[in-house]
């Protein structure tokens, strides 16, 4: 999405720690215009799979899944990263490496939210080495649901996530794909 690649290239910012900072449009300050037309892009990539349900994790994804459901006509489930007094024990859940906090995460989704009867849209802001995304997925296959597709606004290539869901026959799709970033030499798009 040449839209998408134009922001990263003007506003990303190249940290140490392959850290490709997009906050001031994408996770942290959203650009609400901008992000709609992010869930039109993903409504048109995927709007013949029958979505009924966008899944996402909080917080970073939880924008995108929101912009792109109103496309869709669909609610958001977001996956909760911490167990809280009120979310009770009717949970699926998955572990989650997140590599932006080098924690480990029980994602957390309540079973009165996610079952048999849902074609599942994966939504996140970020697909590097696909942790989440196979957590996300591993929660559907215990709901019985359907994951119809795994989409990313921008995609690390070089991390490999994206080619291992990808083998396992998921459907993916990224709207920006990485090739390689460095502060030295930038960013280059696949």
């Amino acid at each position: 999405m040449k839209l998408l690649e134009d922001r990263i290239l003007r506003d990303g910012k190249i940290f140490p720690g392959d850290v490709l900072k997009v906050d001031s449009f994408l996770n942290h300050r959203i650009d609400v215009g901008f992000l709609c037309e992010i869930g039109k892009e993903f409504h048109r990539l995927y709007q013949n799979e029958g979505v009924n349900l966008i899944l996402t994790v909080e917080a970073s994804g939880i924008g995108v899944a929101c912009l792109a459901a109103a496309e869709f006509g669909c609610p958001v489930v977001f996956a909760k990263k911490s167990k809280t007094i009120n979310i009770g024990d009717n949970n699926w859940s998955a572990v989650a490496h997140s590599y932006t906090h080098g924690t480990d995460n029980t994602l957390l989704v309540s079973k009165d939210y996610l079952g048999k009867h849902d074609r599942v849209l994966i939504l996140d802001d970020f697909l590097a080495n696909g942790c989440a995304a196979t957590a996300l997925a591993e929660i559907c296959k215990q709901a019985g649901a359907t994951v119809v597709g795994i989409g990313a606004v921008i995609e690390k290539t070089y991390q490999k996530g994206g080619d291992t869901l990808r083998k396992q026959g998921f459907r993916v799709e990224s709207l920006a794909r990485i090739a390689s970033m460095s502060p030295e030499d930038g960013i280059e798009f696949c």
